[in-house]
């Protein structure tokens, strides 16, 4: 089973990126499932239900999400509909949406379940105990279990990996926009990235226009971030996984410029 996931979508540049380079992913990885990062896609903070749209009739199967799930206000009339988006699962109870759930596609099923770190972010329920709810009971359906875990903190990411090691297919951290070297098969079968990086504005700080950035941290001064332009770069990972036992056979990196991504 083949899955693909790209790294968190940032603006109108990100979305871009997407669509133009989807086919030739779709075409040199063979996915069975594809999966996306959405919470920056509208403008840099959430993502609408026209944004989601386009995504599923690109070819994506799914959409997680993260800290800027709520930002766009719209999304508390429609996301309780969509059943291939999945928002942070230790948000508090009572919550709008789902934090898990099955996607199905080519013949081939994946969990997926989305979670966020506490470290440097709100101190909401605690993701290592959820995760152990979710993952238990998504092995009653399928093996194959892919984690996004929105944190802020690599060593929080890192230990969620070990958590999930042999209980996870994948364990993947987003939010810091940044693509990590740290790729590896965990000894019980997890596969394991701590950052798999952003799909957006190349050019900027963490697809923000950079010189805004610069003005905050010269000055301390209150700032307004807008999404960067210009040239994209696009940031995923490719997972191989067992059918039968869901444990990760290969991954590897994906990490494009648009100047650059014909060479692929």
């Amino acid at each position: 089973m083949n899955v693909l996931f790209i790294g968190d979508i940032v603006g109108s540049v990100g979305r871009a990126a997407l669509k133009r380079v989807l086919p030739a992913l779709k075409s040199k990885y063979n996915p069975h499932i594809i999966i996306v990062n959405g919470e920056n896609a509208a403008a840099g903070r959430g993502i609408t239900a026209a944004i989601a749209r386009e995504f599923f009739e690109w070819g994506v199967h799914g959409i997680t999400m993260g800290n800027h799930t709520w930002d766009n206000k719209d999304i508390f009339e429609w996301i309780d509909d969509e059943p291939r988006i999945v928002r942070p699962a230790n948000f508090p109870p009572g919550a709008p949406g789902q934090g898990s759930a099955i996607i199905k596609a080519n013949g081939k099923q994946l969990a997926i379940i989305n979670l966020q770190g506490r470290t440097f972010l709100p101190p909401i329920d605690c993701p290592f105990r959820k995760a152990d709810e979710l993952v238990e009971q998504a092995r009653e359906k399928t093996n194959n279990i892919l984690v996004d875990f929105h944190a802020e903190a690599t060593s929080e990411k890192i230990a969620m990996g070990w958590h999930l090691d042999g209980r996870a297919s994948v364990v993947l951290g987003t939010h810091t926009h940044v693509q990590t070297n740290d790729d590896r098969i965990l000894p019980e079968g997890t596969g394991y990235l701590s950052d798999v990086g952003m799909t957006g504005p190349r050019d900027g700080v963490l697809g923000m226009e950079r010189n805004a950035v610069l003005h905050k941290f010269l000055t301390q001064l209150p700032t307004r971030f807008i999404v960067d332009e210009g040239q994209w770069h696009l940031h995923g990972l490719s997972i191989q996984l067992d059918d039968a036992t869901g444990k990760a056979i290969k991954l590897q990196k994906i990490r494009l410029t648009e100047d650059e991504w014909l060479l692929m």
